[in-house]
Order: structure tokens, then sequence, then C-alpha cells
């Protein structure tokens, strides 16, 4: 069992940039690091949560919401089986706690959730 755990939020300013990190553990040892996917999604308060963007794992294809098109950017290190969400120009409504999550097969669900990582943005 895959465990997650997300990193990097904080309290910024509108305009500001943050970097979040979501690390994976327990892989077993010997077995290849091989989900479909993973991705980013938030959750504001009294909101559902939401997808943010995702990256294929093999083949690096990558998927943005709307809304943060053009201001955040989804990398990895395939190495460390470590994902990144680069922020940039956050607004206040970039507020929410951030959560990674894994798609183990094309078309399935995104599970294994971390914990999550709080971002604040204050205008």
């Amino acid at each position: 069992q895959v465990q997650l755990v997300e990193s990097g939020g904080g309290l910024v300013q509108a305009g500001d940039s943050l970097r979040l990190s979501c690390t994976t553990s327990g892989t077993n040892s010997g077995r290849t690091f091989s989900p479909n996917a993973m991705g980013w999604f938030r959750q504001a308060p009294g909101k559902e949560r939401e997808f943010v963007a995702a990256m294929l794992w093999a083949g690096g294809h990558k998927y943005y919401a709307d809304s943060v098109e053009g201001r955040f950017s989804i990398s990895r290190d395939y190495a460390r089986r470590t994902l990144y969400l680069q922020m940039d120009n956050l607004k206040v409504e970039d507020t929410a706690v951030y959560y990674c999550g894994i798609q183990k097969i094309v078309r399935g669900d995104f599970d294994s959730w971390g914990q999550g990582t709080q971002v604040t943005v204050s205008s």
C-alpha cells in the first residue's frame, strides 16, 4: 500500500508562488512503482474536492483545470517517486487544502490520498 505525504503549503499573498511536493512511500521493495497517473486535487471550505492537475507517470503528459492553466505546473521526479506542483501568480480563490492522489489504472479513480497541505492566499 502506497502512502502519500504532501508538503509545501503555507500562507502567502496574492501574486506569490508556492511549490508543493508529494512524496510516496510504502512501495514493496523490488516492485516497480508504476501508476497510470498522479494528480493534485484541492478542497476549499464548504466545497467538494476538485481536480487541479494530473500527469501520466510514464509518459509525462500533463492535464490542468482551466482555473489554473498557465499559472500552475505539475512535474515529477521519476527516480524519487515524487510529484510536484509549482503554483505561480496565486489568487485568493486558490485557497484550499491540496491533496495528491494516485490513479493506478487507466480510467480508474484517484485514491491513496495523503493528509493534504493547506494553501492560504491573502489579498
